[in-house]
């Protein structure tokens, strides 16, 4: 049985997936929506990662259950940068290019989540069945969050 390759793989794109949110975070920090909803999504990740590490425990599997909490060491100078930087039209291109890269990543996530899905079911492991359930939901809002920030920023980045 193969499910704890995608169990490992998933809790790899998670921890990653709340890194890269948390780095978008103190990136646009002068950009209070994606600032705030970004860390919210982010601590999204964290649980899953949380919930994966446990459930990995049941396949024999040893995962790092402490999920990034900050972006790493050069988050302060982000957070400046950014504040430095806020009144200048690059970074409407930044933050473009971060939510493109967020979505691409929340997609690949999400993928993973329904080829768990799809894995425990056939195994009719209900408990890694149930946990897909509760998180993937999640994960498809991160999804729509991030595609709706394109969708609304866009426009005014491009068009100016």
């Amino acid at each position: 049985m193969k499910l704890g390759l995608a169990l490992r793989e998933l809790h790899r794109a998670e921890k990653s997936l709340a890194r890269d949110l948390l780095m978008v975070s103190d990136r646009h920090v002068v950009e209070h929506e994606i600032h705030h909803v970004a860390r919210d999504l982010a601590g999204w990740s964290r649980d899953h990662v949380h919930a994966l590490a446990v459930a990995g425990e049941r396949y024999g599997l040893h995962l790092d259950d402490s999920p990034p909490d900050h972006s790493g060491p050069l988050a302060a100078v982000r957070r400046k940068l950014s504040e430095l930087a806020g009144g200048r039209p690059e970074p409407g291109l930044l933050l473009l290019a971060d939510l493109r890269r967020l979505h691409r990543k929340t997609a690949g996530v999400s993928l993973d989540w329904e080829l768990l899905a799809q894995g425990a079911q056939a195994a009719k492991d209900t408990d890694l069945v149930e946990l897909t359930a509760r998180c993937h939901p999640r994960t498809l809002r991160q999804l729509t969050w991030t595609n709706a920030m394109l969708k609304t920023l866009s426009p005014q980045v491009l068009a100016s």
